[in-house]
């Protein structure tokens, strides 16, 4: 009985033994041994012979050695540091690559003494089978050779990832996803195939998953049971033994589970991705493979062969036990995983899982194409198999049955079932795509042909009718009603049409949430772009609290890191800044931007949105220089990604505009307005809130640079379109009213300007509350006003009331809290209380210092003041020191033409003058206008106190006169 055949028996079992649990052996070995007790022995002598040294250090028949030596820990240039696994062929070891580069590499080592011819061949297969392939998605090979001894290995990248299942639970990562990284999983073997080569052991364990610039990526690894689809060259080719067993139990394909069948091609690859989908779509195997362990070889590979697994759904709905957790990993609850994988992904696993294969996909590109399909809401080609196919499976089942009628009988039953069931799909298909024929062709009719101008009708004509039209065209389909008034919504609000966006929106929370339920996802998106549109709208409090509800159930039913989640916390952080909530803000859109860019990476236009939404912040805290750093970033991406004129990347100019009129930079920002204003107009149109938004930045550039009456025009041609586009309370509108308030103040027209300040306070306290952060603002505005109309008494009243509300909301350190004061500071010192004016500056100053630093702009404006208020009280040398120090740190950080350094130069004339310096005076008035002091501020000169003296003085004059010609000749 030592003949060859006994000892490659001995072996074979002795290698599928070793690669199973110790409890499970002694089953194993009953069931393939039989009758054959010697057989038994032997091979659990050697199974106790290997037990007995975790190493494995000699073979047990061979008596070679197994493992390298300890002394041999290196094979060339690679140290050995640590196995990482083993199986029937050899080893994997985790290695460092000295030379010629440092780094990490698996490498492949067959065991010494059992590299027979078989195994020498197949170890051959798997590392020419990875030389040919150059893939992402597959792990590289960068060596190969053999030890002194003549013992074969190859060099191939090291990939610490994990299983692609175990991946996606671990993210928990919803069906989208995972189908997206399932995609680039089936690229990688198409290639494979592409270059003859088919893997014939895909499982999770064999497709790993690491992270490149945070976005998931799959590794496919271990071609050792790679066989070549065509030959390779004259006489040489890569084949695997006819009848042998090889794959993984539950994921081999009929075909290669089948003794008799030689021909596997790459359709059992797409057998085997058709498992590895079943699991990641249902946390559960197609195939209970636990028991097969209980029973004798052949029938579990029967079984393989001819048992039909349940489509995903049904597996979903009947494992109520394990469901729960199932669906929690997928970001949603059981019943909706269900309905979710009911249908298109149903079809495109069971035709990846077909016994038959020809009736499977052709190949991995296939595959990865009908999901694709799914994901872009395409027709996919799977389809159920037609009621013949289902007769010709019965028969072969059951071919002693089909001779008795009664079965005939079910058979007949059973088709004109299926019949049924599908005259009913495509019945309702037929409907619903009837439905949406008819409402799109009634979009297009006009019920009065004289009402169409020239035979003309404009897409907004076509979208009003469409929006009325949706209830009585769709009402017998709720789901499909709800969908395309979500996508009129869209296109309403892309167009600045809040108000009736808004009701779309509303219509299609309320139709989801009867039809889908609460916790849909669905309807979760709909409420998430419902409180946008609130917020756009200037319905800031309503936005806020329908955010953070759909945030609440989001987190809870879909997952922390799902897209609609991620939607509703960038709403919620929106929101929080409209309300001033700057450092909460903050703090959500830096998470959202964290999770964005690892799961979606940096060029994502999620993760560009979530950066743009970071920016807004930053201005917002004054953190100029961060800003811009930033939103440069994001323009620089989202020319690369959109293109020049898309309004994504307008916006994100919008914002640079915007921080450069923060920083200083007046003239850049004006250039950059006009060339947004001019984008804008073009693909928006004029009348659009970006394009106002602009508009207004335009309008507050030329306040700035002293352009009071082209201020003016376009202010009043701004608010005219508000009004009426927006309405009357609109946050826009009130931003304009302000914008022209202050124009009209410094162009002297002080009691029009006082009615606009008042007209909106009004409104502001009414809708938003007496202390609301913009109510509050509007009070600011309003005594800026008074004070020029010199009622300091009634400005210090105003800026009492502001500030006791802002210690108390904002907190007494808070930096619009400091800036009131010092605006108090000023109330005071031109009632000319200078003791009161002089301790409650030097308070200021002191918080502002400690708090805000030496030199932040509140910072230096109070200590400007102070400086004014000491030269009122005769401290000449401490207020010109105070003023000096001011104009050099301006001169310093913002730049010699800053309108606060030329502001700060003002400061020193007005001080000069006080002590009587007249020559030093002038000097320092016409070096602030050389620095672009704007006109307004030399008129304001003309009713200062502190410059009473220089009036009638001809130099005066002049700089008044040269203030004038260079206002006038700066462009328009």
């Amino acid at each position: 009985m030592d003949s060859p055949l006994r000892w490659e028996k001995i072996k074979e079992v002795f290698e599928a033994a070793i690669a199973r649990p110790p409890a499970e052996r002694d089953r194993f070995l009953r069931q393939a041994c039989g009758d054959d007790s010697s057989m038994r022995v032997e091979i659990e002598s050697l199974l106790s012979a290997h037990d007995e040294s975790s190493d494995m250090s000699h073979h047990p028949w061979t008596g070679q050695p197994i493992d390298p030596p300890q002394e041999q820990k290196s094979i060339g240039p690679y140290r050995l540091i640590k196995k990482l696994g083993e199986g029937g062929m050899g080893q994997v070891w985790l290695a460092e690559q000295t030379a010629p580069l440092h780094r990490q590499v698996a490498l492949k080592l067959i065991r010494a003494g059992m590299y027979d011819d078989a195994l020498l061949h197949r170890f051959q297969s798997e590392r020419q089978s990875l030389a040919l392939m150059d893939h992402p998605a597959i792990a590289k090979v960068f060596d190969a050779g053999a030890t002194p001894d003549g013992q074969p290995y190859f060099v191939m990248e090291f990939v610490p990832g994990e299983p692609i299942t175990d991946y996606c639970d671990r993210k928990k990562l919803g069906i989208r996803e995972r189908l997206e990284l399932f995609i680039k999983a089936c690229e990688g073997v198409q290639h494979a195939h592409q270059k003859a080569v088919i893997h014939r052991d895909l499982k999770p364990a064999n497709i790993l998953v690491v992270e490149v610039d945070g976005k998931p990526m799959p590794r496919i690894i271990d071609f050792g049971l790679a066989k070549a689809a065509t030959p390779l060259g004259a006489g040489e080719s890569l084949f695997t033994q006819a009848g042998a067993f090889v794959g993984t139990p539950g994921y081999m394909s009929p075909e290669q589970a089948d003794p008799g069948m030689q021909d596997v091609d790459t359709r059992s690859d797409v057998y085997s991705l058709g498992v590895v989908l079943y699991v990641l779509l249902t946390g559960f195997p197609p195939f209970d493979t636990k028991g097969w362990n209980k029973q004798p070889l052949h029938e579990a590979l029967r079984q393989l062969r001819e048992q039909e697994p349940l489509s995903p759904s049904t597996k979903v709905a009947m494992e109520k036990e394990s469901s729960g957790a199932v669906a929690e990993m997928r970001g949603t609850e059981p019943r909706q995983l269900a309905s979710q994988l009911h249908g298109d992904l149903d079809w495109i696993t069971m035709k990846a899982l077909e016994k038959e294969r020809g009736r499977r996909y052709g190949t991995p590109s296939e595959l990865a194409a009908d999901i694709t399909r799914y994901l872009h809401q395409e027709p996919v080609l799977a389809r159920p198999a037609s009621a013949g196919y289902r007769v010709r499976k019965y028969i072969r089942r059951h071919r002693v049955a089909v001779a008795v009628a009664a079965a005939l009988v079910i058979l007949l039953a059973g088709f004109a079932s299926v019949q049924a069931v599908q005259l009913r799909r495509i019945t309702r298909e037929r409907d619903r795509a009837n439905r949406i024929t008819d409402f799109m062709m009634g979009m297009f009719k006009v019920s009065d042909p004289s009402e169409a101008r020239g035979n003309t009708i404009t897409a907004r004509e076509i979208l009003d009718k469409a929006s009325n039209d949706i209830d009585p065209g769709l009402a017998k389909d709720p789901e499909l009603q709800a969908q395309m008034m979500y996508v009129m919504g869209k296109v309403y609000e892309s167009l600045g049409l809040y108000a009736t966006a808004q009701s779309l929106f509303e219509r299609t929370v309320d139709t989801r949430r009867k039809a889908l339920g609460l916790e849909n996802a669905e309807t979760l998106r709909a409420q998430a772009e419902l409180g946008a549109v609130l917020r756009l709208e200037g319905h800031h409090a309503e936005a806020r609290k329908l955010e953070q509800d759909t945030l609440d159930v989001s987190r809870r039913v879909l997952g922390p890191e799902n897209a609609v989640t991620l939607a509703a916390m960038s709403g919620l952080g929106l929101a929080l800044d409209d309300e001033a909530h700057y450092a909460d803000a903050e703090k959500i859109d830096r998470e959202v931007l964290e999770i964005r860019r690892r799961i979606l990476g940096s060029d994502d236009l999620e993760t560009l949105k979530s950066m743009n939404s970071l920016v807004v912040v930053e201005v917002h805290e004054n953190r100029y220089g961060d800003a811009e750093k930033l939103d440069r970033q994001v323009i620089e991406m989202r020319r690369r990604v959109l293109g020049p004129d898309h309004p994504d990347t307008v916006a994100a100019m919008n914002n640079l505009a915007v921080i450069l009129f923060r920083e200083g930079h007046t003239a850049d920002a004006e250039k950059l307005d006009r060339q947004i204003i001019d984008i804008k107009r073009r693909v928006l149109g004029p009348e659009h809130p970006d394009t106002l938004a602009t508009m207004q930045n335009l309008a507050n550039v030329l306040y700035n640079e002293g352009r009071f009456s082209e201020a003016e025009k376009l202010n009043r041609e701004i608010l005219e379109i508000r009004r009426r586009v927006l309405g009357p309370e609109h946050p826009s509108t009130f931003a304009t009213i302000h914008g022209l308030a202050a124009t009209l103040e410094k162009e002297g027209q002080l009691a029009e300007a006082e009615k606009l300040d008042r007209e909106v306070l009004d409104i502001k306290r009414r809708v938003l509350g007496p202390e609301h952060p913009d109510t509050v603002s509007s009070m600011a505005n309003l005594s800026v006003v008074l004070e020029a109309e010199g009622h300091d008494a009634d400005a210090e009243k105003l800026d009492r009331e502001v500030l006791e509300i802002r210690r108390r909301t904002r907190g007494p350190e808070d930096e619009d809290t400091l800036v009131t004061m010092n605006n108090l500071v000023f109330d005071i010192e031109r009632q000319g209380r200078y003791a009161e004016a002089d301790k409650l500056a030097r308070e200021t100053l002191s918080i502002e210092q400690r708090v805000l630093g030496q030199e932040h702009s509140a910072t230096l404006a109070t200590t400007s003041t102070l400086a004014l208020v000491l030269a009122h009280e005769h401290q000449f040398v401490e207020a010109d020191k105070l003023a000096r120090e001011t104009l050099q740190i301006r001169r310093r950080t913002l730049g010699p033409d800053h309108p606060d350094t030329a502001a700060s130069l003002y400061r020193l004339a007005e001080i000069a003058a006080l002590q009587g310096k007249r020559d030093e005076a002038i000097s320092f008035l016409r070096e602030a206008v050389d620095h672009g002091l704007p006109l307004s501020d030399l008129e304001d000169a003309m009713r200062s106190p502190e410059l009473k003296s220089l009036r009638g003085d001809p130099r005066f004059e002049s700089i008044l006169a040269l203030a004038k010609e260079r206002s006038i000749q700066k462009p328009g």
